[in-house]
């Protein structure tokens, strides 16, 4: 997993790093990995120039100039506050030659080094002044450590700041680069180790990759496994005014490791859904996980009621969101969208918007359940504040539909018997990466996701997925 730590996390295992090993040699060993990402990606014909503030990121900025300048290559210094510059570096820089200007007007190529992972969110002056010429300008930005401005800790982006098209990390990813909104002002982002492992402790926020399959395997049937043992999912969705909800989250179930599927809902809902997926079995009884709420109708509080009385692990989707109890316990996951968590916590879309894993956090604390929000980056929030945010999927996925596969499938791990933080963001995972799949960089449906998910599970499973990603 990609594992970002807070900042006084990385605060603290950057300082014991430094009593053995010394800050000149963590800031040169950054300096010299940032500066081979300059010299494999940036044009040499292009002079870029270096936005440098005060601090250890504007020694980190100024050692890389130094180094770019000593192996030929043109560098411009734009300082924030020279008063205030790492002595050394620029030092450094200016013994190498690099050049110096008041302005960064006229570049198309920006080193930011203005603020590193200790400023506040949003930049004010000078800095904010930068950020909207690069807004005008739109130079090819490569940013160190982090983009300059952005909520660090939280993922936020309140005000002014800087949006590369490649970061350069060192130590540990960041929260901010990896929650939205403010990681979406990161680019690509490539983590540099300067010995800080041993160092760090548990993440702040989690994401998984195509290497995590081992979450996963708790629900992959054994040789002598039957369709209970692989766990049953009970489906209650769908309404005479959505049938397609029904059948759209009993597809996410199917697609998924359980074993046998319920349907409880509408008796013409079921018979429909029962034609359509023979397999289903129309009626309640003895189940290993519910899925309630898609499409639900004017009966949707009594299924929820009924579920939670199963004291099973569940996942509460849509209409379902809308009859929650006060508290709920731990097996619960909520998937909520981003207007649905707004209504759920009373407040407005925006606010949930600008900062979606501070309101998942609260949500989950709040009901004492997952939450999983939906979204450019879903979250997922278990009620011990463990997260993780997920990085596959496609803009192509925000399709009618979707939601209601995603909590089928959900449901089906739970069935199988994942926890509900792994069924959750293994879920969202392979979710998207089966919209990518579906079709890659056009359209899709909520059907195409629903039938690309079992290869896609399969090609996990064996070390085979690729492209996960079409962002």
């Amino acid at each position: 997993m990609l594992r970002a730590h807070a900042v006084a996390a990385v605060r603290a295992a950057e300082e014991s790093a430094a009593r053995t090993r010394g800050w000149d040699d963590l800031m040169q060993q950054a300096a010299a990995a940032l500066a081979d990402v300059l010299l494999d990606e940036l044009d040499p014909a292009r002079t870029p120039v270096f936005l440098v503030g005060p601090g250890n990121n504007g020694g980190d900025a100024l050692f890389a100039a130094a180094r770019l300048r000593d192996a030929g290559r043109p560098a411009n210094l734009c300082l924030l506050d020279p008063g205030r510059a790492h002595a050394a570096g620029l030092a450094a820089a200016r013994a190498a030659g690099v050049g110096e200007v008041d302005r960064p007007d006229g570049h198309a190529v920006v080193v930011d080094g203005v603020l590193g992972i200790g400023a506040r969110p949003g930049l004010t002056g000078r800095a904010a002044e930068w950020a909207a010429w690069q807004a005008r300008a739109r130079p090819f930005t490569v940013a160190v450590d982090v983009p300059s401005g952005i909520g660090v800790d939280d993922g936020t982006a309140p005000g002014p700041h800087l949006v590369a098209d490649r970061t350069v990390t060192f130590g540990s990813h960041k929260p901010g680069l990896l929650v939205g909104p403010a990681a979406d002002a990161a680019g690509r982002v490539t983590l540099v180790p300067i010995g800080l492992d041993e160092h760090l402790g548990a993440p702040t926020v989690e994401a998984l990759t195509t290497a995590d399959a081992h979450v996963l395997a708790p629900a992959v049937p054994r040789g002598d496994a039957h369709k209970y043992s692989r766990g049953v999912l009970g489906v209650r969705a769908g309404s005479p005014g959505y049938p397609g909800a029904a059948h759209l989250a009993v597809a996410g179930g199917q697609a998924g490791p359980a074993g046998y599927l319920r349907f409880v809902g509408h008796a013409e809902v079921a018979q429909q859904v029962v034609l359509r997926a023979p397999e289903v079995v129309a009626g309640a009884g003895r189940v290993q996980a519910w899925v309630v709420g898609p499409g639900g109708g004017d009966d949707t509080a009594v299924h929820v009621a009924e579920a939670l009385d199963d004291d099973v692990p569940t996942v509460l989707d849509a209409t379902a969101l809308q009859h929650l109890p006060d508290r709920l316990a731990g097996r619960v996951v909520l998937t909520p969208h981003a207007g649905e968590l707004a209504t759920m916590l009373q407040i407005d879309r925006a606010t949930v918007e600008a900062d979606p894993w501070g309101h998942a956090r609260t949500a989950a604390q709040r009901w004492g359940a997952t939450v999983l929000l939906k979204g450019r980056r879903t979250v997922v929030v278990a009620p011990d504040g463990a997260s993780r945010v997920n990085l596959s999927g496609t803009a192509w996925l925000g399709t009618a539909g979707s939601g209601d596969v995603l909590s089928g499938f959900v449901g089906s791990l739970l069935a199988s018997g994942l926890a509900p933080l792994d069924a959750a963001s293994v879920g969202a995972f392979l979710h998207g990466a089966a919209a990518v799949r579906a079709n890659p960089g056009g359209p899709v449906t909520a059907s195409g996701v629903a039938s690309a998910l079992p290869t896609v599970v399969a090609d996990f499973l064996g070390g085979r997925l690729t492209g996960e990603r079409d962002w």
